[in-house]
């Protein structure tokens, strides 16, 4: 039990430590540094953060020519509400990414729609025809809706909360095993999450979950959720995992900012 008392109108806490804040816009000046390469890639190896890595990787892979600058947003120190970050993300999330190979320079934001905008420019890892394409989209947009319940639920209450909420750990870790169960479901009937090719919906999606049945993404989770129990997702995060690309992503090297 909890003595707070819900008030009738919320204030921002005057003793609140953290980086969160209820309002948007930059709180400093910054400078982000540019590369020479045709994408600028500003981000940090989070579940998030890894798809954009990962992604230019693979189109690598591919022998697409391609390449780019990567620096990192140190986003416990606030990196991500500096002007120029702002700039090309208002909502201060990592990552973002400039195409600085166009005629006028292209913002893109938001990990998913980076992935798409990639598949696109370069036709991979997206099929042609209408339904494939739908169903990559299906997942694709399946992921950005349901892992803030995972990290921003789960992961925030099991791993990152000053104190552990029961209320709170039972009601997301039912959703986090939802979510498991159905991609399991799901993988037994298919190589890979959209079908029998690897797609941008893959590499979204085992960004988060992938790495969270290898236990890669909050210490002791793996076994609180009995990731055990579902074999065809642990299968295709393994076979994900051991791709090349998928490694060098991993092991990008975040150049740091200038201060």
């Amino acid at each position: 039990m909890t003595d707070y008392q819900l008030p009738k109108i919320w204030q921002e806490p005057e003793e609140y430590t953290g980086l969160n804040r209820p309002t948007a816009g930059s709180r400093f000046d910054q400078n982000l540094p540019r590369g020479e390469k045709p994408f600028q890639v500003y981000s940090l190896g989070t579940p998030n953060g890894i798809k954009v890595a990962v992604m230019f990787e693979e189109l690598k892979e591919l022998g697409v020519d391609v390449d780019y600058d990567l620096f990192k947003i140190d986003i416990s120190s606030g990196d991500q509400f500096g002007s120029d970050f702002v700039s090309i993300n208002p909502n201060s999330k990592i990552p973002v990414m400039l195409d600085v190979s166009e005629e006028k320079e292209v913002n893109v934001f938001e990990s998913a729609n980076i992935l798409l905008y990639l598949a696109e420019k370069f036709g991979q890892l997206m099929p042609q025809s209408h339904q494939e394409r739908n169903e990559v989209l299906n997942w694709l947009f399946w992921q950005t809706g349901a892992a803030p319940f995972l990290g921003g639920g789960f992961g925030h209450f099991f791993h990152y909360a000053p104190e552990k909420i029961e209320y709170a750990i039972d009601r997301y870790t039912m959703e986090a095993k939802r979510q498991l169960d159905l991609l399991d479901k799901e993988l037994a009937k298919k190589p890979y999450i959209a079908g029998d090719d690897y797609t941008i919906a893959d590499i979204a999606i085992w960004s988060w979950y992938g790495r969270l049945v290898d236990g890669k993404l909050y210490d002791g989770s793996d076994v609180f959720l009995d990731v055990a129990s579902y074999p065809n997702l642990l299968k295709w995060a393994d076979k994900i995992a051991k791709r090349p690309a998928v490694q060098r992503g991993l092991e990008a090297d975040y150049k740091p900012l200038s201060k």
